[in-house]
């Protein structure tokens, strides 16, 4: 083998190699930076959120008020919630996302009907995101008032809990907080991760939390 035919079969073979690690290290790279790219979009949201529900706490009327204490079904409340928001939120009430659409877990365990972060209905609202409330009964004001999902990215996948979907709780007086917030770090870490529910992970991000951590 001649020098010129060696020095073309070398790089040749290193020409592969090169190819081979790009192919390796770039669907982490493309599912790292779509998944930075949802971390930016929820924090935009929750801040947008939070806003949303200051002023609505600032314009809230006494019958309002006495409409959400005097409903005796879920499904009242939850439609009083929605009237609420919906001028906000631009939700969209007459077309709903088709019934295939269900949310799992980061770790890709279902969301069973019954369990705490299982909504019975789901809207479509401004870009294309997707929202769900479930009422939390309880007469005590301190106490979650309601529960609230934001699938920022709608019926695209993944559909995962701390992937696309992120949530709060609301209280009393329109007081909201991310999922997770009353978690220890360590609690946090463990469940915004690919074995755990990804729940957490509404509040992880928001404190600056990795998703590769």
């Amino acid at each position: 083998m001649t020098v010129k035919n060696r020095w073309k079969l070398e790089y040749s073979i290193a020409l592969f190699v090169m190819f081979g690690v790009i192919l390796l290290i770039m669907p982490f790279s493309i599912e790292n930076t779509r998944q930075a790219n949802f971390i930016s979009k929820w924090n935009e949201k929750l801040n947008r959120v939070e806003y949303m529900f200051s002023v609505i706490n600032a314009h809230i009327t006494d019958d309002m008020i006495k409409s959400m204490n005097k409903s005796n079904t879920s499904r009242e409340r939850e439609e009083l919630l929605l009237t609420v928001i919906k001028p906000y939120l631009r939700v969209n009430t007459d077309n709903y996302p088709i019934k295939h659409y269900k949310p799992r877990y980061m770790n890709g365990s279902h969301v069973y009907k019954g369990q705490t972060y299982y909504f019975n209905d789901f809207y479509f609202a401004e870009n294309n995101t997707i929202i769900g409330f479930k009422d939390i009964k309880t007469d005590k004001s301190s106490d979650i008032w309601f529960l609230m999902m934001f699938d920022i990215n709608g019926l695209l996948p993944p559909n995962r809990w701390g992937k696309d979907i992120f949530g709060i709780n609301i209280y009393d007086g329109g007081k909201i907080e991310p999922f997770g917030y009353d978690k220890s770090m360590e609690e946090l870490r463990k469940d915004c991760s690919s074995s755990g529910t990804g729940i957490s992970c509404s509040y992880y991000y928001k404190i600056g939390g990795g998703f590769d951590e």
